[in-house]
């Protein structure tokens, strides 16, 4: 039948803003009261008379065979659901919308909200004001765009689309996912058309439809959901000596090269917690980064460590409120950050444990599940670099310990102070490879390279001192290329970051050998 109802279920995303709960879980599978949330969707749907129901996957996309056998529902793989937002997911389903809903997986419905004879396409809001809304009610029953700094109605989600409708709103769809720039929009992009939505505005009450987004959001609608449970709030709890309803305001940070981490209150204080990321148990040893801050914690280098656990990694930090990162473009940042560095270096601290950047290349190499590097010339440039140990290990070098990984978004700037963060990869090492690594994840051309270890030095850098730092340059190029190549595997794309580091790699072969003949 040409008016048969259909359902589209879009559930491909990877849920960050549910940390940390959001690598146990999809967000279509969490449970309230018992029930997943895409189940309920599913029986609501039924329930109308929809069985014609298509589930966009992605993420975790395992976890929603078994409804094939159990509703008779089709699967659709999004392939790109950790570079594309759910835009590009619909379009993959895309031949099944016109009198058909398109539904958020996320969503829990206490009213259900399907019915078998709709006739006028709408998109579902709630009474509720939400600052994160783009979408403002207006007396006319339409949806107003806003701007960022206004708060709209809750967005719900849901929308029902007519087959008239449906056919601007494909070509809306295709037009929008052929462009890049789109790349990481919501699907309610195709419905915007000169400051509003093209369709009517369904208001619901916010008790009845809410969009599970956060960990906060399912604790408020199941305190006694198992899932809530996790290793990380077990961990605040215990360190903080505090009871689960008092950690709050759960917020995600930006996702990091290495970790993922969320921003939280606890009675009446702001943290930081680490989660580790994909792979870095290989990577990293965290009975020695543990040994690292129980050293620095005190010294006023570091962000202050209120937890750190030396089997998993997990760490706790008081957050710092108003903190930015060092801008490796302005020239007092560079001074006060070498400052600060040269400072720490003078220390002369030191653990049981070295980081040896050849033999990390190796390391890393050796993770690779692919039999060769992805760069056609490797082997030359692996066998280039490794030319220059010989003179690297002729320096006189006083070694002691070394953040390895000083690269400007690990110097925060607190007023007048300055914390380093990020101590990972600490270990014994020539404090010199600190200027290299800030240079090249600065991805500094030579001019640049040359005024930084001018800064260090404070004009009075010797020629071999600085033949030194132009091999570490090349060295952890190529270490920094291997490890992006192993993380490649791992699924984590690091774009111009990774090719940037093989070219140092090469170039800056070329710069020092030139100089040690």
């Amino acid at each position: 039948m040409c008016d048969e109802k259909k359902a589209v279920i879009l559930a491909a995303g990877f849920g960050m803003r549910m940390v940390p709960i959001n690598t146990l879980y999809t967000k279509g599978m969490l449970k309230v009261n018992g029930e997943p949330l895409v189940e309920r969707l599913i029986c609501q749907l039924h329930e109308a008379g929809i069985k014609n129901i298509k589930i966009v996957v992605g993420f975790m996309k395992e976890e929603y065979e078994y409804l094939i056998d159990k509703y008779n529902v089709k699967l659709i793989v999004n392939k790109d659901y950790m570079e594309k937002n759910n835009l590009h997911s619909l379009k993959l389903a895309k031949e099944y919308i016109g009198n058909s809903y398109i539904i958020p997986c996320d969503v829990w419905c206490g009213k259900n909200p399907f019915i078998n004879n709709e006739t006028e396409s709408w998109y579902m809001v709630n009474d509720l004001v939400d600052e994160e809304s783009i979408f403002r009610l207006n007396r006319k029953n339409n949806l107003n765009v806003i701007g960022k700094d206004s708060a709209g109605n809750g967005m719900v989600g849901i929308a029902y689309i007519n087959e008239d409708d449906s056919k601007w709103l494909v070509q809306e769809i295709n037009n929008l996912c052929s462009d890049h720039a789109y790349d990481d929009c919501f699907w309610e992009q195709a419905l915007i058309e000169n400051g509003k939505i093209r369709i009517s505005a369904k208001v619901v009450h916010s008790a009845n439809f809410v969009e599970i987004n956060t960990y906060e959001q399912l604790r408020e609608l199941d305190e006694h959901s198992d899932q809530l449970k996790s290793d990380a709030i077990t961990a605040i709890c215990r360190s903080l000596n505090a009871e689960q309803d008092e950690i709050t305001d759960i917020t995600v940070l930006k996702k990091g090269m290495t970790n993922r981490s969320f921003l939280f209150n606890c009675k009446g204080h702001k943290y930081i917690m680490r989660i580790p990321g994909e792979g870095t148990d290989m990577l990293i040893n965290r009975r020695e980064e543990a040994e690292v801050y129980n050293l620095i914690n005190k010294t006023g280098i570091c962000d202050e460590v209120s937890y750190i656990d030396p089997t998993n990694g997990y760490k706790i930090t008081k957050y710092i409120e108003g903190a930015r990162v060092c801008d490796p473009l302005v020239s007092d940042d560079l001074v006060r950050c070498m400052k600060k560095l040269k400072e720490f270096h003078d220390m002369k601290l030191t653990v049981d444990h070295r980081f040896d950047i050849f033999e990390k290349i190796n390391f890393y190499e050796k993770l690779w599940k692919h039999e060769k590097s992805i760069y056609k010339d490797y082997e030359k440039t692996k066998n280039d670099v490794m030319l220059l140990k010989e003179y690297i290990d002729a320096q006189a070098k006083d070694e002691c310990l070394t953040h390895i990984d000083a690269v400007p978004d690990n110097f925060l700037f607190a007023g007048e102070e300055i914390r380093l963060i990020d101590w990972e990869y600490a270990a014994m090492q020539d404090p010199h490879v600190d200027i290299a690594m800030f240079c090249i994840y600065a991805m500094y051309d030579r001019e640049q390279v040359e005024q930084l270890i001018d800064i260090y030095f404070e004009n009075n850098c010797s020629e071999a001192v600085r033949t030194k730092i132009y091999c570490y340059i090349a060295a952890c190029g190529l270490l920094w290329s291997n490890w992006c190549e192993y993380k490649l595997d791992l699924g984590v794309e690091f774009g111009e970051y990774s090719l940037c580091q093989y070219r140092y790699a090469k170039e800056y072969f070329k710069i020092a050998s030139a100089r040690i003949s």
